[in-house]
């Protein structure tokens, strides 16, 4: 058994004494791992970086087997980002949620795509809210998309400022009034309204970590990422982080 396809690597983990265990996002095959031999070598391991695209060939007795990696170079990421901590948390924040979410060796292009054009997004100014958005087309692709097109109760003559934590539906700011201790902030930036900024994001992470948590990751008795939760944190309700050029 033999494939090649584009990838992005999520993970890289030691195997024995020079060996590595690598999960990769291909194009084609889904969430894929294999063993790379020799990777944690000096020469290697630097291909085998969180967020670097590759080009992998597969191979293996029989389909179920683990079987051997060789991956060639074509885009560090990584190395984009590397002076910059914010953005390498949401590169690491990105991958390890694509790893622990994504059903292993199930083809979803769109899931490729996605973190694709979110690696090439996190050079430019708005990367926090590309991140945000990438994370709710992320739910959408696995089934658990939210709606945030119109109001649930119903009301159109209102700003949408809210989604309900039970049916994943916006809610518009009259309508929700009298539950907002209950309902989930919905920012701005994400139905049209404004470009962000630091305590709208804030309000984003919490809004699509809620529904990884509770659709991708508590289901199989896991938690967010702690690589996810460092991202969060870094961004705050009043607006404080250190991210820099994104305003």
């Amino acid at each position: 058994m033999k494939w090649e396809d584009e990838a992005i690597v999520l993970a890289a983990r030691p195997h024995g004494e020079t060996a590595a265990v690598v999960q990769l996002l291909t194009r084609a095959h889904g969430r894929h791992a294999g063993l790379v031999r020799g990777g944690q070598s000096a020469r290697l391991r630097g291909i085998y970086q969180s967020g670097n695209r590759v080009s992998a060939t597969w191979s293996g007795r029989l389909p179920e087997h683990l079987g051997s990696l060789e991956c060639e170079m074509e885009c560090s990421y990584m190395a984009r980002v590397l002076d910059d901590s914010d953005r390498l948390a949401a590169l690491s924040a990105a991958t390890a949620v694509c790893e622990g979410a994504m059903p292993e060796r199930e083809p979803h292009p769109a899931c490729f795509e996605g973190l694709l054009a979110l690696l090439e997004a996190l050079e430019g100014d708005h990367w926090a809210e590309v991140y945000v958005r990438w994370e709710l087309a992320f739910l959408a692709e696995l089934g658990f998309g939210l709606d945030l097109s119109s109001c649930a109760a119903g009301v159109e003559n209102d700003q949408l400022a809210y989604v309900s934590p039970r049916s994943g539906r916006a809610v518009s700011l009259s309508a929700g009034a009298p539950y907002r201790d209950k309902l989930l902030p919905l920012p701005g930036f994400l139905v049209g309204r404004g470009e962000g900024g630091n305590a709208a994001v804030a309000e984003g992470l919490a809004l699509t970590g809620f529904f990884l948590e509770r659709h991708l990751f508590h289901p199989h008795d896991k938690a967010l990422p702690a690589a996810r939760l460092r991202l969060e944190q870094r961004f705050t309700p009043d607006g404080g982080t250190s991210r820099g050029g994104s305003q």
